[in-house]
């Protein structure tokens, strides 16, 4: 089998990459290891960036995002039993956020690739890329009990952290840079109305906590727990009286409570890795940098990626100039790092380290006090959420 792009991984990396070359004008493959409900179910995250938004749109893929997404001009921050209202919209000329989960955009992906896309194969799952560093290089697969091959001109891995792609790299050439957190999120999905307008992130003594949403009529709710915790020590209503104190505001504010249809608990780390290129085989999404999820730029980092790596590969088909290829690792890492740097401020700034000092706390509380009255300090944070340009 020949194509121009090997794709391996079919979550939104991938498929947002397809479908950008398809519309291109270019061919690919998407190699997805699991079957097609698997991936259409993974829980994963929900905030999309304005940036993001624009893309999916201009591709295709925003109908039923239009119609279902929850457009969101701003986030709340709660500390000191306070809250505060971060104004994306008016500190970033008008950009805004979507409340969109990734796993209805994995939906509308394929649902645009099976229609009228290159080809997406189902339970492929690859097995090595070989001449990286050669003009054709190979990707070979399994799939229905065959070990078949896939020649390309370039092969993108778009297949995560555990992906076989990122280690297709040779140890001499890679770099990577990794920091682990001492505590993970209890996830949880509720049957209930939300209880707040936007997005609100709390900073307590007891440990962080956000209340977000994937409807009007389902919540999408995190707690702070030790590395290693297990769901099981967590029943529904310890959940709901967790929330409730870190939540908790001076005023008339009430969390809603109602039946909790899922649990996990997602530990967290960032993660790099350098160059994002090796030849001919690319890196994009987790299977070259990982965020922590308080700053909701895993998914939009990708979306970011792809869409630099299709500008790319479109210019070189139409002028045959390699420049924007060979800039690829480069622009995308400074956004990259960007984001790294906005995920580790909002995450050590919101959770509550295991045994963390009362001067450690004071500086914490120093810090949201200044983005709530320094609207400088505001708009930095507005920027970042609301996502930096692509490229």
């Amino acid at each position: 089998m020949r194509t121009t792009v090997g794709i391996i991984g079919g979550g939104p990396a991938g498929l947002l990459l397809a479908r950008l070359l398809h519309r291109a004008g270019i061919d690919s493959v998407v190699l997805e290891s699991r079957d097609r409900a698997y991936a259409e179910g993974r829980q994963r995250a929900g905030v999309l960036e304005q940036g993001t938004v624009d893309v999916l749109r201009a591709c295709g893929a925003g109908e039923r995002m239009g119609r279902q997404g929850l457009v969101h001009h701003g986030i709340e921050l709660r500390f000191d039993r306070r809250a505060h209202r971060v104004d994306l919209s008016s500190l970033t000329g008008g950009r805004t956020v979507m409340i969109y989960a990734q796993t209805e955009v994995v939906k509308d992906l394929i649902a645009l690739q099976l229609a009228d896309g290159g080809p997406l194969f189902f339970e492929a799952r690859a097995l090595s890329v070989e001449g990286a560093d050669t003009e054709r290089p190979v990707v070979r697969f399994l799939r229905g009990g065959r070990e078949q091959t896939l020649e390309c001109d370039y092969v993108v891995g778009c297949d995560g952290f555990h992906g076989i792609a990122r280690n297709a790299v040779p140890e001499a050439v890679r770099r990577t840079y990794e920091r682990g957190y001492p505590y993970s999120w209890l996830g949880v999905l509720a049957d209930v109305p939300p209880s707040c307008e936007e997005l609100t992130y709390a900073h307590s003594a007891r440990g962080f906590a956000l209340h977000s949403m994937r409807s009007p009529t389902v919540s999408r709710l995190y707690l702070q727990v030790p590395t290693g915790e297990d769901v099981a020590a967590w029943p529904d209503e310890r959940i709901w009286d967790e929330l409730d104190a870190r939540l908790a505001v001076d005023g008339p504010w009430r969390l809603e409570r109602g039946p909790i249809t899922a649990k996990s608990v997602l530990p967290m780390r960032s993660w790099v890795i350098e160059p994002m290129r090796h030849g001919r085989l690319l890196l994009a999404g987790d299977a070259a940098h990982i965020v922590p999820p308080a700053g909701a730029k895993g998914l939009n980092l990708a979306v970011g990626d792809v869409v630099v790596l299709a500008r790319a590969l479109a210019a070189l088909k139409e002028t045959g100039s390699t420049a924007a290829l060979d800039a690829y690792s480069t622009t995308c890492l400074r956004r990259v790092w960007r984001a790294e740097h906005f995920s580790y401020l909002m995450t050590t700034t919101l959770h509550t380290e295991p045994g963390q000092s009362p001067f450690a706390t004071r500086l914490q509380l120093a810090q949201l006090d200044r983005i709530a009255s320094s609207t400088a300090a505001a708009t930095e944070l507005a920027q970042n959420y609301a996502g930096l340009p692509f490229g």
